[in-house]
């Protein structure tokens, strides 16, 4: 089977461990289209080519790189045609014109395309996107949604195709895997991500204000947020407790979780946004690092028993959630050890990869059931 999976996410190097998953598995040949690089607000990310063994990448430049609506690869239809898929995965929104034009091209060269979601709250968008959704809905067969809220919303919305419950990607367990904790060390928490209001990093701030006993943080990320929360770090004389590192590249990645003694998302819900899952927890997991986050969108369906959780913006719940590990070391270890079987049973690149090409083959039609049903939720 031939397949050709279009994704700007994949600049990430360690994401590339699940192309690497679904070339593996048997009669699967794979061509991955991505980007030289990805911007996000202040930050570009550029192409990390680290996990390439067994599939074709394909590198495009993309026109308006950074417009997350708008953004689509140059040369799009020859490249289809030369790699001639027969399945033409679009890990994109449907009401973006990257999957616009994919599906175009989908049809002049005969291939079954299926399109990604995140999306976990009921939007309605203007006119052309909301055509363009619409028509995504109409030629698909087939969607994956990285949450059980975004299929609910694809129902709500008008989908009538099969919708598998899918993680975008899975963690490697080996990369990301336990480290003995040295004796000597404070309690040591741990956030990576944008420094953004709706990550909850205030709250965290003035939990943290409260917690009694030795403790550090350690921030991986760089966002908007930071000069607010540097000062509220020196006006609470937290400065010696709190590091902000250097931007990490995702290979990194696992070093940092070694550190760490739990992982915090307190992510705060808005309109306009929730969590939509959160990967550093099941990385911080996969680490043995017990997780606290917030009840903000999938993070409870994520976490499970691999941690705690919260209620989302409450700085006092947050406390107690975080002096609870501090004082209980077994505890930090046995949901550490919850977490990483978790990840485990449901998230590794090699279940996410088994999963999203049993829907390729249901595409193909080799097999006669859809293999995922979907779970029933209010949107």
């Amino acid at each position: 089977m031939r397949v050709t999976l279009i994704s700007k996410a994949f600049v990430v190097g360690a994401y590339q461990r699940k192309l690497e998953a679904l070339a593996a598995l048997p009669d699967i040949e794979l061509t991955a289209l991505v980007p030289t690089s990805w911007r996000e607000a202040e930050h570009e990310q550029f192409l990390e080519p680290v996990y390439t063994t067994g599939y074709q990448l394909l590198v495009a430049p993309l026109a308006l790189n950074g417009s997350f609506h708008l953004h689509h690869y140059r040369r799009l239809g020859s490249l289809l045609r030369d790699a001639r898929p027969e399945i033409l995965h679009i890990d994109e929104e449907p009401y973006n014109l990257a999957t616009y034009l994919a599906l175009r091209n989908a049809r002049r060269i005969g291939a079954e395309p299926l399109f990604f979601t995140w999306q976990n709250l009921l939007r309605n968008y203007p006119w052309p996107f909301r055509a363009m959704e619409q028509a995504a809905y109409r030629q698909c067969r087939a969607a994956i949604a990285g949450n059980r809220e975004a299929a609910a919303v694809l129902r709500h919305k008008g989908y009538r195709g099969e919708i598998a419950v899918i993680a975008q990607f899975g963690v490697d367990p080996v990369a990301f895997s336990p480290a003995e904790r040295p004796a000597e060390r404070p309690f040591t928490l741990g956030y990576a991500g944008r420094l953004v209001l709706q990550k909850g990093l205030m709250v965290l701030l003035e939990a943290l204000a409260q917690v009694r006993g030795e403790w550090q943080l350690k921030i991986s990320g760089s966002g908007p947020l930071r000069a607010r929360m540097e000062a509220f770090i020196a006006s609470h004389a937290l400065s010696e407790r709190v590091t902000f590192l250097d931007y990490i590249p995702s290979h990194a990645m696992p070093d940092f979780y070694r550190q760490l003694d739990a992982l915090v998302l307190p992510s705060l819900s808005t309109p306009n946004w929730k969590e939509q899952f959160g990967r550093v927890l099941i990385e911080a997991m996969a680490s043995g690092v017990p997780v606290i986050g917030s009840d903000s969108g999938e993070i409870p369906a994520v976490v499970d028993d691999g941690g705690l959780i919260v209620p989302e913006g409450e700085a006092d719940a947050l406390c107690a959630a975080i002096e609870r590990l501090q004082g209980d070391l077994q505890l930090v270890s046995a949901l550490g050890e919850a977490g990483r079987q978790r990840v485990l049973a449901h998230f590794t690149h090699q279940q996410i990869a088994a999963k999203t090409i049993a829907v390729y083959r249901w595409l193909a039609g080799e097999l006669s059931e859809f293999p995922t049903t979907e779970p029933t939720l209010d949107c």
